[in-house]
Order: structure tokens, then C-alpha cells, then sequence
């Protein structure tokens, strides 16, 4: 397998993932009781969807063709699938949710990241997106504990 085909192959597991979560946060948006949370949310999943279009984009750039569609049976998407379920405990519950799935895609990152085959450029890249997502894990994870009181 050359570098490109390697960095490719990454890049669109990484594309599935993001792609699932940000049809998480759409979901999540419903499940939400207060409108605060719908508007983290809403803004998260906007910027997962830029998140995918930049990791397509390296793909295309890399001679590759990116993926389009999520994962149906991603962890991360049957995380976020269960939010109507838990909808009606309430927003704890929604948030562990969420968090739960921004979890998976954070490792999900740190894996990619971790992969000693793969280009400095796409490294970079991913990198940069690793940011993004470790931002949005980090303040799904600090609403929830400020909704449960900080007892986590």
C-alpha cells in the first residue's frame, strides 16, 4: 500500500466517523430540552460538516475518492441513534449521550494520529481536525458535568 492510498484509507474512516456525528448532533437537537443545548449542538454539527468537507477535500487532493456516507452501524452513530430513547430522562441523559460519541471520534482521532504510515501532510491535517474535535469533546463533557453538578 503506497502513503497516498494509506493517508486515503485513513481519511475516510475519519470522513465516516464525522460524518456520523454530525447526524448525531441533528438528532441531539431534538432530544435537547433547553434551547442552549440545541444551539451547542446545532453549532457543532455545522462544524462537522466543515470538518468533512476539508478531510475530503485532502482526499481528492490525494488522488482518492472520499466517502460520502456515514457509517449505519458506527459505534458512534448507535450512540447517537439511542438519543430519542433517552430523550425522555432529559438532558443529562442527551448529554452523556453526546458525550459518549464525542468520545469514540475523539480516539478515533488519536488512532489516526498515532498511524506511523501515513504522510506529514495528512498528519497536519489531521492534527488540526483532532483540535476541533478535542474542542467539541471538551465542551460537551464540561456541559454535562455543569448539569450534573460536577459530580462526575
Amino acid at each position: 500500500m503506497t502513503v497516498h492510498e494509506n493517508d486515503i484509507d485513513v481519511l475516510n474512516s475519519l470522513i465516516e466517523t464525522v460524518i456520523d456525528t454530525a447526524d448525531g448532533y441533528t438528532h441531539a437537537i431534538d432530544g435537547a430540552e433547553t434551547l442552549r443545548f440545541g444551539a451547542v449542538f446545532a453549532r457543532r454539527g455545522a462544524e462537522r460538516h466543515r470538518l468533512r468537507r476539508r478531510l475530503q477535500s485532502q482526499v481528492r487532493d490525494l488522488g482518492g475518492t472520499p466517502e460520502r456516507d456515514g457509517t449505519i452501524p458506527a459505534s458512534a452513530y448507535r450512540v447517537f441513534a439511542n438519543l430519542h430513547r433517552f430523550a425522555a430522562e432529559g438532558d443529562t441523559a442527551v448529554l452523556d449521550t453526546v458525550e459518549a460519541g464525542e468520545t469514540f471520534i475523539k480516539a478515533k482521532f488519536e488512532d489516526a494520529l498515532d498511524d506511523s504510515a501515513i504522510s506529514a501532510a495528512t498528519k497536519a491535517l489531521i492534527a488540526e481536525a483532532y483540535a476541533v474535535v478535542k474542542n467539541g469533546h471538551d465542551e460537551i463533557r464540561d456541559l454535562r458535568q455543569a448539569v450534573d453538578g460536577g459530580d462526575r
